[in-house]
């Protein structure tokens, strides 16, 4: 590939993932609005249904968002009374988030989501399947790389 065609967006790795993570979250938008959630806040709460009681950093960590971001998000979910945050009482640098009774009943209503979704995509479960597994290897891959440009190696 020459220097001129490395450069074209199209060619760009970067793109193509940050595009279709758009696309993606477009598709969901309309089935989570049913459950009053956003993207980002549904991504919360199926990593709170799978752990509860967990530090705001253990959940920015499994998200990949910083605490910028992860607060506000946590704020509305609290204001609409899908969890609670409170200061753990052996650690008190630490708050805890736990779901709600509500938090928890929502998960009902959630687990048609992956499917009304994959009906909306038209893509067939053995594409999906393995990008997926794809982009997991990628993540797994990049980690370190990301790690080390952190710490400035």
């Amino acid at each position: 590939m020459s220097y001129e065609e490395a450069l074209k967006l199209e060619n760009q790795t970067c793109f193509a993932v940050y595009a279709c993570a758009k696309e993606i979250t477009r598709l969901y938008q309309p089935v989570l609005r049913e459950l009053g959630l956003t993207y980002t806040q549904y991504i919360a709460m199926l990593a709170l249904w799978e752990r509860d009681a967990v530090s705001v950093k253990e959940l920015g960590e499994r998200l990949y968002l910083d605490s910028g971001t992860l607060t506000p998000l946590l704020k509305k979910l609290e204001a609409q009374g899908l969890l609670t945050r409170a200061r753990d009482a052996g650690d008190e640098r630490q708050l805890l988030i736990r779901l709600s009774e509500a938090g928890r009943a929502l998960r009902e209503k959630a687990l048609e989501v992956p499917e009304k979704v994959f009906c909306q995509s038209g893509v067939n479960i053995e594409m999906l399947l393995k990008i997926r597994s794809q982009m997991g290897e990628l993540m797994t891959a990049l980690q370190p790389v990301a790690a080390a440009d952190q710490r400035g190696d």
